[in-house]
């Protein structure tokens, strides 16, 4: 049964679609044709409908819905190259023009944070926000230092609207699963814990600038990307305050035209960013769209927002190495191999026939050019492939294919020639080869050489006690072989005396009988 919250929610839901007149545009699909007449049920079908085109009533919903279904919007509007034009242009506006709270609430909770006026802590603060977004909106301020910065202010209440929103994501992840054999294959309720994991995290800026902090080490000598820096003095949980950055929104495809950026090798690098996080750092910025990046001209990229972040483990990142080069080398047997023992797949699935499935998904699409290929038209078909052999979704991957189709989609947006397996290829063969070639394993032993070399002093003492103990324990097995000699002897013996007990009775039992037999003739 669900949760009265739950049902409440549902209803709300379905009341904000009807005010912005998305029953029309769910009736219309080719599904729902059959039904449309029920849609003079609908109060919106007799009152005046919300008269903005369809793409703005979608983005409006999704505002009035709250962060979870802004975040949904924000990933779609990165894909323009599968959306409608009219669509798409509305969801970009999800990325930092989401309506703002009250500057009021703003300076109230700084203020909270800080345990300080606005005046004490800032030279000059803007209360008219620079940029709002699903879950925190921007404002532009000055240190009394004379830096300039930005500070970042967390949505009052928004802790409340999540959770309630997590709360209705598992119960129909549950009813899913309870009533859709495929939702336990894809471990709804798992994945619905893992995006909650994430949007808590975001609640809390000190995790963000944590992770600005390690991202801008990680890049602090790159020509492709700056992260800017974080004033901890000013930071809490809800606050966050870090130094402005100046650049053209990525997504301003036009002025980025006009100002003679390199569309070309700004593609490649935003391939290359992303792969060199999940593979040489494995840390990588997992809220790539286009409100949180931009372009310091004519090649470089500023980023932003690091509320969300991805991590892997080892096996997972081999793993998906492996599968990558496997793809691009059309090695579908491999392919097969490994899902299976990663235990995507069950363990008697037949490699034959699952390679030939891949080969069946991939061939058409490696037929065109390589700049033709959608790595989300393949994910989508491989899932649908991998359906029929029970292929178990990994939540821990969500976010790394979530901000690969991210990338990719920005990738084209700004060079719609952009070859991303063939950028990504080197990459990962570079990877493989100091991962796992000759010099890696040297430097492997370098890196551990002071651990040995710290231990080098009782290296003596152990080879003497391991010598020692070997010396016992041969002592002791020599005992033991003795022993069972010994017992062996004493068998061997008792086997004989038993023989002869036996052939003396046979003797005397066959003298007895004799006797009886010849005893009348006497």
């Amino acid at each position: 049964m669900a949760h009265p919250k739950t049902l409440m929610r549902l209803i709300h839901i379905n009341w904000v679609m009807m005010y912005h007149g998305l029953d029309e545009i769910i009736l219309k699909t080719h599904l729902f044709r059959p039904i449309r007449f029920l849609a003079i049920f609908s109060p919106t079908f007799w009152f005046n409908r919300d008269k903005h085109s369809r793409g703005a009533r979608i983005r409006k919903t999704l505002e009035d819905l709250g962060p979870i279904y802004i975040k949904f919007g924000q990933a779609l509007s990165t894909r323009k190259d599968i959306l409608p034009d009219d669509i798409a242009d509305e969801l970009v506006k999800l990325q930092d023009k989401v309506p703002p709270f009250p500057n009021k609430q703003a300076v109230q909770i700084i203020e909270q944070q800080l345990g300080q006026k606005i005046s004490e802590a800032f030279a000059e603060f803007d209360q008219a926000p620079l940029a709002s977004a699903s879950v925190a909106q921007v404002h532009t301020a000055v240190l009394h230092s004379g830096e300039k910065v930005v500070v970042k202010v967390l949505r009052p209440n928004i802790e409340k609207r999540i959770h309630s929103d997590i709360g209705l994501l598992y119960e129909l992840a549950r009813l899913a699963e309870k009533f859709w054999g495929d939702a336990r294959r894809l471990r709804a309720l798992e994945v619905v814990a893992e995006f909650e994991k994430t949007l808590l995290d975001e609640m809390d800026l000190v995790r963000e600038a944590a992770n600005a902090t390690k991202l801008r080490n990680n890049f602090k000598d790159s020509d492709a990307l700056y992260v800017p820096e974080i004033h901890w003095e000013f930071t809490r949980k809800k606050v966050l305050v870090m130094e402005r950055i100046y650049g053209i929104p990525v997504g301003e495809i036009e002025q980025l035209k006009q100002n003679n950026a390199n569309f070309k090798l700004l593609a490649e690098r935003g391939v290359e960013i992303f792969f060199t996080q999940v593979f040489r750092d494995n840390f990588f910025h997992a809220d790539m769209h286009p409100g949180n990046i931009f372009v310091d001209l004519p090649d470089k990229y500023i980023a932003v927002d690091f509320g969300i972040v991805g991590t892997l483990s080892l096996s997972d990142q081999r793993y998906l190495a492996e599968n990558f080069l496997a793809f691009f080398n059309r090695d579908y047997r491999r392919v097969a191999e490994m899902h299976i023992e990663s235990g995507w797949v069950p363990a008697n699935t037949r490699v034959e026939d699952f390679e030939s499935s891949i080969r069946s998904v991939c061939e058409p699409i490696f037929d065109k050019p390589l700049k033709d290929i959608s790595f989300g038209l393949l994910l989508l078909r491989l899932f649908q492939t991998a359906r029929r052999f029970d292929m178990v979704v990994q939540p821990q991957l969500i976010l790394l294919q979530k901000t690969l189709l991210n990338i990719e989609g920005l990738g084209r947006q700004l060079y719609p020639d952009l070859d991303l397996w063939q950028t990504a290829k080197p990459f990962l063969e570079d990877w493989f080869k100091e991962r796992l070639g000759p010099k890696a394993k040297i430097k492997q032993m370098v890196k551990q050489f002071p651990e040995i070399a710290e231990k080098f002093p009782e290296i003596p003492s152990l080879v003497f006690q391991a010598l020692d103990s070997i010396s016992k324990s041969q002592h002791q097995i020599e005992n033991q072989n003795k022993e069972i000699a010994q017992l062996r002897q004493q068998m061997d013996k008792n086997h004989q005396k038993i023989t002869w007990a036996m052939l003396a009775s046979a003797t005397l039992i066959s003298a007895a009988l004799l006797f009886e037999h010849i005893k009348p003739l006497l």
